[in-house]
């Protein structure tokens, strides 16, 4: 019984470090952060959301999202 759940817990780590480590869109980044597409662009370009850009393309991590609205949340606060 301790091997399944220890083997579950590994499966949904590794899981979750795949998702961290995904790739998303700007339209996937919109959807996500609920603003329009325009708004991911222009934070992008100017440098507040970390992205990069692949020869005409933006491309996010979602990692790098989530705590770039972390460190949102706090100085908010």
């Amino acid at each position: 019984m301790n091997n399944e759940v220890s083997t579950a817990t590994t499966t949904q780590t590794e899981e979750a470090s795949a998702r961290e480590g995904e790739i998303l869109t700007v339209m996937e980044v919109a959807r996500f952060l609920r603003v329009p597409k325009s708004t991911v662009y222009k934070l992008a370009r100017v440098g507040e959301l970390p992205a990069s850009k692949i020869g005409k393309h933006w491309r996010f991590l979602r990692r790098d999202i989530h705590e770039w609205m972390h460190g949102r949340s706090r100085q908010g606060s």
